[in-house]
C-alpha cells in the first residue's frame, strides 16, 4: 500500500470515529422531554407515508389528542406532532418537515398559542420546539424566524446546549442508546396527564374579533397556502380549556380567516355538552385535559373528522402495526395511573 493510500485510509478511519463518537454522545446527552423533543424526534421512526392525520400546535395537542383512541375507535393513523407553546411560524416549518417523510391527508392545527402568546420571539419553550428536529435547511430557516440574531447561538447547534449533561444523566439516557427504531415507532406523540383538578366552566360571549399578531397571521396564511399546494385538507381547531375573552377574540378572527379560505374551523369550547365533559373530573389544570378528558374530547374529534374528511380505516394493515403496539402501551399506562383504559 502506498503512503498516499495509507494517509487516505487513516483519515477515513479518523473521520468515521469522529462521526460515531458525535452520534454516540449526541444520542446519550440529548435532552429527552415529551414536551416536543420526543414528538419531533420520533416522527423519523414512523413508517414512511403511514400518517394520515397529523395534529400540530401546542401541548394542547399532545396532552389532549389521544392517538390510541383514534386508532381503536376509528382506525385513524394519527400522530401528535406538536411542542409546548408552539407558535405558528414553528408549526409552518414542522409542516414542511412532516411532508418530507409523510403524505398526510389531513392536518389539524391547534390555535392556543397564537391566542395566548403575542411576542414575535418566544423563548420559554424554544429548545423543546427545536431540539428534536433534524438539521437541514428547513431547520435553519425555522431557527432564523424563531430567534433574534444575537440569541441564535443559545439554541444551535443543539449539542452545545447539553454537552455538559454528564452529571445529570439518568437511566433513561442510557436506555435510549439501545432503543430500537421499531420501539420508537410505537410512540405517536400523545403524552396524557393523570391528575384531576376541578375547574370552573368559562363564559363564552365574545362577539368581536381581532388580537392576532401580524407575524402569526402571516404564518397562518403560509400554512393555508402550503396545504393547498400539497393538496392536504386543513382543519383549524381549539381544544377544550379554560379560555378567556382575549383568547376568544383571536379565535373569532381565525374563524373569519377560515371562512375566507374555505377551511374547516371548530372551537370545541362551544361543545362541552356534546363531549360530556365534566369540569370536576376531566381537567389536569386550567389549560390541559387529563386522560379521561382527552378520551372524551378525542372521541368527539374523531367523529367530526370521520364525518367531514375522507380518512381511511387502517386497522389490520401491516404498515400500521405500530399503532396496535401504541394502544397497548397507552392502555397499560392508564391502568397503572388508576384510570380505566378506553
Amino acid at each position: 500500500m502506498t503512503k498516499k493510500r495509507k494517509q487516505i485510509l487513516a483519515f477515513s478511519i479518523f473521520f468515521l470515529l469522529c462521526v460515531l463518537s458525535y452520534s454516540f454522545f449526541d444520542r446519550l446527552l440529548s435532552v429527552k422531554t415529551e414536551h416536543g423533543i420526543a414528538q419531533a424526534r420520533d416522527l423519523y421512526a414512523q413508517p414512511r407515508n403511514s400518517i394520515d392525520v397529523a395534529f400540530m400546535g401546542s401541548s394542547h395537542i399532545h396532552c389532549d389528542v389521544n392517538t390510541a383512541l383514534l386508532w381503536e375507535e376509528y382506525g385513524i393513523a394519527a400522530y401528535d406532532y406538536s411542542a409546548a407553546e408552539q407558535p405558528l411560524w414553528i408549526t409552518y416549518y414542522y409542516l414542511k418537515e412532516l411532508c418530507k417523510y409523510q403524505d398526510p391527508k389531513l392536518v389539524v392545527i391547534d390555535l392556543y398559542s397564537p391566542a395566548r402568546f403575542k411576542e414575535d420571539y418566544q423563548y420559554a419553550w424554544l429548545e423543546d420546539n427545536l431540539a428534536g428536529v433534524r438539521f437541514s435547511l428547513n431547520k435553519v430557516q425555522m431557527i432564523l424566524d424563531s430567534c433574534e440574531y444575537d440569541k441564535i447561538w443559545e439554541f444551535w447547534p443543539s449539542i452545545a446546549r447539553y454537552h455538559l449533561r454528564f452529571d445529570e444523566l439518568t437511566g433513561e439516557d442510557w436506555d435510549y442508546l439501545t432503543t430500537t427504531r421499531r420501539e420508537r415507532a410505537s410512540f405517536k406523540g400523545y403524552t396524557p396527564y393523570y391528575i384531576v383538578t376541578p375547574q370552573e366552566e368559562p363564559l363564552l360571549d365574545q362577539e368581536y374579533s381581532g388580537g392576532i399578531t401580524l407575524k402569526s397571521e402571516i404564518y397562518l396564511q403560509k400554512i393555508i397556502e402550503y396545504c393547498k399546494e400539497k393538496d392536504i385538507s386543513l382543519f383549524l381547531m381549539v381544544s377544550p380549556y379554560i379560555t378567556t375573552q382575549e383568547d376568544e377574540l383571536v379565535y373569532n378572527r381565525v374563524h373569519e380567516i377560515a371562512l375566507m379560505n374555505g377551511i374547516a374551523f371548530n372551537s370545541t369550547n362551544y361543545f362541552y355538552n356534546a363531549m360530556d365533559l365534566n369540569f370536576e373530573e376531566d381537567f389536569n389544570d386550567n389549560s390541559h385535559l387529563n386522560y379521561s378528558g382527552s378520551c372524551k374530547f378525542t372521541e368527539y374529534l374523531g367523529s367530526e373528522i370521520k364525518k367531514n374528511f375522507d380518512i381511511p380505516d387502517r386497522r389490520g394493515g401491516k404498515k400500521w402495526e405500530s399503532w396496535d403496539r401504541h394502544v397497548e402501551e397507552i392502555n397499560a399506562k392508564a391502568i397503572e395511573a388508576g384510570f380505566p383504559a378506553d
